[in-house]
């Protein structure tokens, strides 16, 4: 398993990260009822990971419901004794309970949170503590300070950060360095052959500042996993199955011609589609790690493929054209006249 840098800071983590979004079996009330797995394949999955390298894993106290992803994680470590093998990430910002204080990046909501998910990981320390999304109603300045406490004291290791706007990662980054506060170092954004947005700006803001970035969604809900068929329907059970306006976003031309471009990649290389997504992320400019996620044995075992693949130019090249996007203006604007933007 390669190992590399966590954006400019001295963290060394594995380059596939085991997202724990779809761990735990979550009642109807979550987004997440009847797409997850038990505890016991939970555990299995992590086990396994583990076994072939995979020391990171990512999950966040929405995740389930009552922090059950978090909860089951951090059992999993104590019944294996696995607290120091592993870079623990989790996340914070969305709703956990009532009232008006209850979501949010506050100062007096994030020293809340950390506690709570210390007890639910049963950990005295969090490895990267990354805000969920931005807070639009809560001054920068404030979540930073806040967070820049939890480094100081010990409980958090490394910050984060999800879902921000280009604009508002720039001005965070500003704000930690004139302020003299912990910066982030890692950007955890949607990001696959599918979902290519963050390269207009915020690719080229990590690479001004360091930010190491950790894809999420990497095969697109699944679609580039080599399981949909076009002009057919999703397969029974499978995640899009269920989500139909996702697969309803990747159900047109360029979807599927990114699909048969990744499926003949797979083909000559003699591996799957899921590695060769995977791979083409790991290929890219400032992206440390991949999250993948996994609901059974089977699937942590096809996307572990993509560690062994190594894609030429020319194959991120066909791959790169076969899911080109429109940039918008001005990007279109410039790089007709310089050729990149």
């Amino acid at each position: 398993m390669e190992y590399r840098s966590l954006g400019t800071s001295g963290l060394k983590v594995p380059v596939l990260c085991l997202g724990a979004m779809t761990f735990g079996e979550a009642d109807e009330k979550s987004f997440m009822h009847k797409v997850g797995c038990d505890e016991k394949t939970s555990f299995a999955i992590m086990s396994r990971a583990l076994e072939r390298g995979v020391s990171f894993i990512d999950t966040a106290d929405v995740y389930g419901q009552d922090g059950l992803s978090e909860r089951i994680v951090g059992a999993w470590m104590a019944e294996a004794k696995s607290r120091d093998r592993v870079v623990l990430a989790t996340k914070f910002r969305f709703r956990m309970g009532e009232g008006p204080n209850s979501s949010g990046a506050s100062r007096y909501r994030i020293v809340r949170t950390v506690e709570d998910s210390l007890r639910r990981l049963k950990t005295d320390r969090i490895d990267l503590y990354q805000i969920h999304m931005q807070d639009i109603e809560t001054p920068e300045e404030e979540t930073l300070r806040a967070l820049d406490d939890l480094v100081r004291a010990g409980k958090v290791l490394y910050l984060g950060a999800s879902n921000y706007a280009a604009y508002r990662l720039t001005d965070s980054q500003w704000i930690a360095k004139t302020e003299h506060l912990h910066r982030f170092v890692a950007l955890q954004m949607q990001y696959s052959l599918l979902v290519r947005d963050l390269e207009r700006e915020h690719i080229p803001v990590c690479k001004r500042f360091g930010i190491g970035v950790l894809p999420w969604s990497p095969l697109a809900s699944g679609f580039l996993s080599g399981k949909y068929v076009k002009d057919q329907p999703p397969p029974e059970g499978v995640r899009l199955d269920k989500w139909k306006q996702r697969f309803a976003d990747y159900d047109n031309d360029r979807g599927w011609r990114t699909l048969d471009a990744v499926n003949a990649i797979a083909k000559e290389k003699q591996t799957t589609p899921s590695a060769i997504a995977l791979a083409w992320l790991l290929a890219k400019p400032t992206v440390t790690s991949v999250i993948f996620g996994a609901r059974s044995l089977e699937q942590l075992d096809d996307n572990l493929k993509a560690a062994d693949v190594k894609l030429s130019a020319e194959e991120v090249q066909r791959l790169d054209d076969a899911s080109a996007f429109e940039i918008g203006y001005p990007y279109n604007f410039i790089g007709n006249i310089q050729k990149r933007w």
